[in-house]
């Protein structure tokens, strides 16, 4: 009897993650570049009772006896499908059309990735430098923060669909900056790690990152200037998950009020 109170107990404890998971997604609607996640399940131990067997002359057993003992989380997994693309018409919103990321100077001098384009100027010694909203530098391909030359108006920027930069001069021409922004790929984008502030880690699942700018991606991303990457939260499905994530908790409960209600029924048949 004490093996369906810890077997349902383990179905209330998964649920709770289940439902934390999608409580982040639905919070997370709004967020730029956000990639909803999902919880991934698997069945613990199983104790064998009678184990299957037919002998020679087709004798025995065809099917086993087996008992599980619940389940447990064992990933979250990350959708990286795109989100919608929302233009904001300013110049320094970049939007990722593709399986891109930004590369971001993070704390202690760490280069972390982002999928949110949504970058601001920062004076730093009197130079405008690329930052996020949170005032890390924006990476260029050659591993260095982007500055912006002062004689450039940031309403005359333009950024190309390689990411390379330039500028429109008082007399209509169209001056290179001789700048590209860095975007890499993954080899496994789902090994990433979530560090907050939406920024990822690779890690030695994700694979090192490979430079788009070299040529070595098959299928290259394309930067649109001028636009943010919305969430891809769904909300009317996320409401749906959490519906049947409620009623699998509400079934777990219920079998350990069942499994309580026959453990008192058999101490007062000993009265």
């Amino acid at each position: 009897m004490m093996r369906s109170l810890w077997t349902a107990a383990s179905g209330m404890v998964s649920q709770q993650m289940n439902v934390d998971t999608i409580s982040n997604n639905l919070a997370n609607v709004n967020t730029v570049g956000y990639k909803k996640s999902r919880l991934e399940f698997k069945s613990l131990l199983y104790e064998t009772m009678q184990r299957a067997g037919v002998d020679e002359n087709g004798a025995g057993r065809p099917v086993s006896l087996q008992v599980g003992y619940g389940v447990r989380p064992i990933a979250s997994v990350k959708d990286y499908s795109m989100g919608n693309i929302e233009m904001t018409n300013n110049p320094l919103d970049l939007a990722i059309d593709g399986e891109g990321f930004f590369a971001i100077l993070g704390p202690n001098d760490e280069t972390l990735y982002t999928r949110d384009g949504s970058f601001k100027i920062s004076m730093v010694d009197d130079e405008a430098m690329l930052v996020t909203s949170d005032g890390y530098p924006v990476l260029s391909t050659d591993e260095e923060p982007i500055y912006i030359p002062p004689e450039v108006n940031i309403s005359d920027l333009i950024i190309g669909e390689e990411g390379t930069f330039s500028y429109v001069n008082g007399e209509g021409e169209t001056i290179d900056l001789g700048i590209q922004i860095q975007v890499v790929q993954f080899p496994n984008r789902a090994g990433l790690e979530d560090v907050g502030r939406n920024l990822v880690r690779p890690t030695s699942a994700s694979g090192q990152p490979i430079f788009e700018a070299d040529g070595e991606v098959n299928k290259p991303s394309r930067l649109i200037q001028g636009s943010l990457e919305s969430s891809n939260v769904q909300v009317v499905e996320e409401m749906v998950k959490l519906i049947v994530a409620q009623r699998a908790y509400e079934i777990s409960s219920k079998a350990i009020q069942t499994s309580d209600d026959m453990l008192a029924q058999v101490n007062q048949l000993k009265r």
